[in-house]
């Protein structure tokens, strides 16, 4: 059981919590009440001598809002809050390495860019024109990863407005076709079981593919890709199916698995995907929200359980 979760606070001012309070899930909703225009980062441990960023918020909102999903699987968890300069804030979720902390900050569908040490990477980015204001006070990307050829995951117009004259762009030979003169001078060709090291990570490419049904995406025509950072190694589906490489990944800290049908996989073909390689964090992406099951995420963290102790962050990506 939990024990009791109290507001460790590194100021007497404002942040204040208003409220630490245990969900009939064994999460925990964590409300604070901070001053607008500023940024805020919640911290988290069970041992109170040594403290782990949470994640960090800003907003027009006087209350501020986040549920913490990993609380059910520890003994005592412990909060602390702190205002930040708003200056260059990166929000979102924070995934600590041993060489900085990963600030996952979703953007649309597919679309999601990571902040590490000052590093701007993109995965997938987009150019759907209703969804633009998320890319907005994001920095130029020194790293961009394309899945695939489909329109919403790969836009040369939008891979322009997001790069630097140094900016490394990896992709699948599908995408390589498709990029501009410029954009090919700094991109890396990867295929299954290809990896490279730039910026002090390492990226592999990894299958995906369908292999039931309407064959959206052949085999050898997209890639997946798994970033190691710090030790922990980063998991991005782009489309695929529930296929053999996918449940053998191995190691896997963090996953970002797609859900959408009838392009890749229903809520159940990925609860099976995610039981058999084990990640300790899952973000369902690349879903539509809806009354049906098949590609509900709400329907795949509650399929999927708590008896391996995989921790499902539900984000907003619409």
């Amino acid at each position: 059981m939990l024990a009791a979760l109290p507001t460790c606070l590194t100021a007497q001012t404002p942040p204040q919590f208003i409220e630490i309070r245990p969900l009939t899930n064994k999460e925990v909703r964590l409300q604070l009440n901070a001053p607008t225009g500023r940024g805020y980062r919640i911290d988290a441990t069970t041992n109170p001598a040594q403290w782990s960023s949470l994640v960090t918020l800003t907003g027009a909102n006087v209350s501020l809002l986040h549920t913490d999903s990993a609380a059910p699987y520890l003994a005592t968890r412990y909060y602390r809050a702190e205002q930040l300069s708003i200056t260059n804030l990166i929000t979102g979720d924070h995934i600590p390495t041993s060489e900085g902390d990963v600030v996952v900050h979703p953007l649309y569908h597919a679309s999601t860019f990571l902040g590490w040490n000052g590093k701007g990477i993109y995965i997938d980015p987009d150019d759907d024109g209703t969804y633009e204001p998320t890319y907005q006070g994001l920095p130029k990307a020194d790293l961009i990863l394309v899945t695939h050829a489909h329109g919403d995951h790969f836009s040369s117009g939008k891979i322009e407005a997001l790069r630097r004259t140094n900016t490394i762009i990896i992709v699948p030979q599908s995408v390589y076709t498709g990029l501009s003169a410029a954009q090919k001078t700094n991109a890396i060709v990867l295929t299954y079981g290809g990896s490279t090291n730039v910026m002090g990570l390492k990226v592999e490419a990894v299958h995906a593919y369908n292999n039931s049904g309407t064959i959206y995406h052949p085999l050898g025509s997209a890639n997946g890709y798994v970033l190691t950072i710090g030790g922990q190694r980063i998991y991005f589906s782009g489309d695929t199916g529930n296929v053999p490489e996918i449940r053998a990944l191995p190691n896997i800290d963090v996953a970002f698995l797609c859900m959408n049908m009838p392009f890749t996989m229903t809520a159940n073909d990925a609860t099976n995907a995610v039981r058999a390689f084990r990640p300790r964090i899952v973000y369902p992406y690349h879903y539509r929200e809806g009354s049906s099951t098949t590609t509900n995420a709400a329907y795949f963290k509650k399929a999927l359980g708590t008896d391996l102790g995989i921790e499902v962050r539900l984000r907003k990506w619409y």
